[in-house]
Parts: C-alpha cells; structure tokens; sequence
C-alpha cells in the first residue's frame, strides 16, 4: 500500500495546482451531470425525448467545438481556452436552473458543449506539459482522482434542495437555486487558473527538423490518434447509452428519486476515484495497454450484469463495480494518448478525442434514452456491454506492441 502512494509523490507544483483548479468545476458538474436525467423530465416536466436532444446536443456542441478549440488551444495557449470553458460553464449551469423554455435548454446545451470542449481539449495537453515522461501516469491518475472524487461530492449534494425547501421554496425553485449555488464554484476556479504559468508557447518555438521530418512526425500522430478514437469512440457509444442516463432509469426500473440514486451515483463516483489511484502501479506491473484492457474487460461483465439485478441496491452495487474497473483505466488511457503523440500536438490530439468521443456519446443518449421510454430497459446495457467488447479488441489489435518512451527506458 505505501509503495502504491510512494508513486504519487514529487507531483510538480504547476501540475498539482492544475489539479485543484478542476475541484471545483468537476463538483458542480458532478451535480449537473447525474441529475440532468432526472431534473429536466420529473422535475421540470419535460419529456424524456427532449431531455435525450437536450443530452445529444451537449454532444454534438461539444464533438463542433472540440477541434477547433483543440488547435487554439496548441496555437493562442491552453491557459486562455481553459478560462473561457470554466466561464461558459458557470453561466450554464445557471441558464439550466430557471428555465423549461425549449429555445432556451437548446441554446444552453450548445454552450455546454464548448465549456466541456474547451476542457477537454485544453486541460490534458496543459497538465502533460506540467510533468516529464516518468510522472505523467501518475500526474493524470491522481487528477482522475481529484475529478472522481469532486464528481461524487456534487452527486452526493443533491439532497441539499431539501435545505432550500425548508426555507419554503419549491421542489423546482431548491433545486434551480442548488444548481446556481455550484455554478458560483465553477466561476471561482478561475482564480486559481490565473496564478498558474504556461510554459509552452507555440508561436515562440523554434522547430529544428526540417519541413520533411515535421510532415512525417505529423503523420505519425494522426495514426496514432486514429487508432486510438476509432476503438475510444466505440465505448462512447456504449457509454452513452447507459451513463447520462443512470438517474432516470433508476427511476423507472425501481421507482427511487434523484434525492437517493443521486447519492448513491455520488458514492459511485468516490469509488472511482480511488480506482483511478491503482492505475499507475498496475500499469507498472502489466505494462500500460495490458492494464488498461484487463481493466475493460472485467469491467464489461458487470455492465452487462446491472439490468439483471433484483434490487436498486443490488443494480447499484454491479453498476459501482462496472465504474471501478472501467475508470480505472481512464486516467492511463489519457496519459497514453499524451505519450505517444508529440508536444505541439497535444491539444489536437485530445479535441480530436473529445470531438470523436462525444459525438457518438451524445447520440446513443438519445437512442438509449428512446429504448428506456418504451420500456427495454436492459436492452441499453446488453448492447453496451457488445460495444465495449469489440472497442476493447480494437484496442489490443492496435496497441498490444505499443512501448511507450519511459516503459522502454526502465526495460533498458
């Protein structure tokens, strides 16, 4: 145990205060997030195939939006697309707190998705500039950690409306007002993002490869990249089918409110987070891509297993297993993909996966969110838990003889 948490030490100081930075936001999309499902349709009323476009346009926003915003991010500075994500993000959640207004949810979810873009293709490339090669699973592990854990403390606060309602608001009103409360904490984050430097600069790097070295090392990270999105955005869409959705189908299979799967999704989450700490010294006994497909793989069997559960807290158990196995391996993934492609093309790399991840993610809400409308509510797992299975062969075809730089090293 203490060899495990040996690993996380001699974190740098700019990659830890990068961490913290994401507390707060993560924490206020931990409440968005597993309580959307349930807040736009039993709460606010609407139906569940507009809370599935709701879902899918966040997605498609985001799949828009991350690219571009992944290119800004290596040319103008992944400090500036940071702070305009968290900025976006906090309006958001305040827009999605008082309105059932179907223009205006639109509207809302279209700047979800660049908030969310933004992060993602920022965030990642912004931290692996913060480590070397030797610390960056850890470094990614231990921000998988952070994240996990303040997800599942905004899960947990759900109940918190009853705070709001004991004053004397509405059922409605608590939980608007417990929405913007948490927007106000994405906001703040951005005081921390100020104090930290950014170190790379696109536009003052001076390249030594010739024109012809450049194009090849450039080709060499697009094979790279789409291999790795091509078996990623096969899971996304298995994801997407079950994940956003866990609030509501919790309530049609076993009746229960947001004020109890909630928590219990925020318990999920905090499990997550302590997988997402075994990461590094797995993939230090395996190798990285052995531990990331063993990982996946057993992760699998407890996805297909959740429908089948006789009891909420049965189904919640399977579904905190599934979580544990599945994340664990999310934190080694990223770090991966940041591994093998070079510097100036990190924040492409990861708008690339956000944009290919998201979108499939985003659609198969919708058609997840349909199956469980009409009743079929196991088909959503079963046909993810196919998904998953042929992502994860994907992924050991392409990557099985994959050495990453500091894996090569400590064999030599």
């Amino acid at each position: 145990m203490l060899n495990m948490f040996s690993i996380y030490q001699g974190i740098p100081k700019d990659a830890k205060l990068l961490v913290y930075q994401s507390i707060l936001p993560s924490v206020a999309y931990g409440l968005f997030f597993t309580d959307i499902s349930y807040f736009l349709t039993t709460v606010q009323g609407l139906s569940y195939g507009f809370m599935g476009v709701v879902i899918t346009i966040m997605g498609i926003a985001t799949f828009a939006a991350s690219i571009p915003l992944g290119l800004a991010a290596d040319r103008y500075g992944r400090k500036k697309t940071l702070i305009i994500g968290n900025l976006v993000s906090g309006v958001t959640l305040v827009i999605f707190a008082f309105t059932t207004n179907p223009a205006v949810l639109l509207m809302a979810a279209v700047l979800e998705g660049v908030s969310e873009a933004a992060f993602s293709a920022s965030s990642g490339a912004w931290l692996a500039e913060k480590c070397d090669s030797a610390k960056r699973n850890s470094v990614f592990s231990f921000s998988g950690f952070a994240q996990s854990l303040s997800f599942g403390i905004g899960s947990l606060a759900i109940p918190g409306i009853a705070i709001f309602e004991f004053i004397g608001f509405s059922n409605r009103i608590s939980h608007g007002l417990l929405y913007a409360t948490f927007a106000i904490l994405c906001l703040l984050s951005t005081l921390i993002l100020i104090r930290i430097p950014e170190s790379y600069k696109a536009k003052k790097r001076v390249d030594p490869l010739s024109d012809t070295d450049s194009a090849h090392r450039n080709k060499q990270s697009m094979r790279i990249i789409a291999k790795y999105v091509i078996s990623s955005a096969i899971i996304a869409v298995g994801a997407g089918m079950v994940v956003p959705l866990m609030t509501a189908w919790l309530h049609l299979r076993y009746g229960i409110p947001d004020t109890i799967s909630g928590p219990i999704l925020g318990i999920v989450s905090i499990v997550i987070a302590v997988a997402t700490l075994a990461g590094p010294p797995l993939a230090k006994r395996f190798g990285l891509v052995k531990a990331i497909v063993l990982t996946q793989a057993a992760s699998t069997i407890f996805m297909f297993a959740t429908p089948l559960s006789s009891s909420y807290i049965i189904a919640s158990s399977t579904y905190t297993v599934r979580a544990f196995l599945m994340n664990m391996a999310s934190p080694l993934s990223q770090s991966m993909i940041m591994g093998l492609v070079e510097e100036r093309d990190r924040g492409m790399a990861s708008g690339i996966n956000t944009a290919l991840w998201r979108l499939p993610n985003a659609l198969s809400t919708f058609i997840g969110a349909y199956l469980m409308s009409v009743g079929l509510l196991a088909a959503p797992f079963f046909i993810a838990s196919i998904l998953y299975t042929i992502s994860i062969a994907l992924f050991w075809f392409y990557f099985r003889k994959t050495k990453l730089p500091e894996e090569q090293c400590s064999k030599e």
